[in-house]
């Protein structure tokens, strides 16, 4: 009994190592990817958004939540926003991330259902645009006090960028999750970020 439990302790440390490290890794790719951005209909096209989605796909809803919200966190403070914006991206983000993780997820402890986590992908990735756009109307309308019709002149602006952002995010996201997954999986990487799920921690 006793060594039972010394096994399944060292287990969940060594998933915890794992978790961790990749959380990091990629919450720095995440960063990194918002670096590379083109300005589109007074927006920016980047693929940021899919990191955060593979995020999601690669650790699961909090773990990989907390990827997309940190890196984007970062990337925020970096660029000079305000305390408020950064804590409303990296909520957003995470949510966006968890979203996706959770459908991934839903089913077996191994996002390997290419159908789920398309769906997991685009709710994601629509999601994001739905808060984008609501922390849209809230600065406008009673951060900077602009009337109505502006608001909605503004969101309209902004909506196209969003929306290819978001489809170019739910596209590319299962490709390279599809395109990471046998790496990983051959190396045991995948199974070893997985493992609290199959030991049921």
């Amino acid at each position: 009994m006793k060594n039972t439990h010394l096994e399944s302790a060292a287990q969940k440390s060594t998933w915890n190592t794992h978790e961790i490290v990749y959380t990091a890794v990629l919450a720095a790719v995440v960063f990194a990817v918002t670096l590379v951005r083109v300005p589109l209909f007074g927006s920016k096209l980047h693929f940021a958004n899919a990191v955060c989605l593979v995020s999601g796909l690669l650790l699961g809803p909090v773990p990989g939540g907390l990827a997309a919200g940190i890196g984007s966190g970062l990337f925020d403070a970096w660029s000079g926003y305000d305390p408020v914006q950064c804590a409303i991206t990296v909520v957003s983000k995470f949510l966006m991330a968890y979203v996706c993780g959770k459908i991934a997820f839903s089913a077996d402890s191994d996002a390997r259902s290419p159908v789920r986590n398309g769906v997991a992908c685009v709710t994601g990735a629509w999601l994001y645009v739905a808060l984008y756009m609501l922390k849209t109307y809230v600065y406008q309308r009673f951060v900077y006090g602009y009337p109505p019709e502006t608001v909605w002149v503004a969101m309209a602006g902004k909506f196209p960028a969003s929306a290819i952002n978001a489809v170019t995010a739910m596209v590319a996201a299962p490709i390279f999750y599809a395109a990471l997954r046998p790496a990983l999986s051959r190396t045991g990487q995948l199974q070893k970020i997985h493992a609290s799920r199959s030991a049921g921690i």
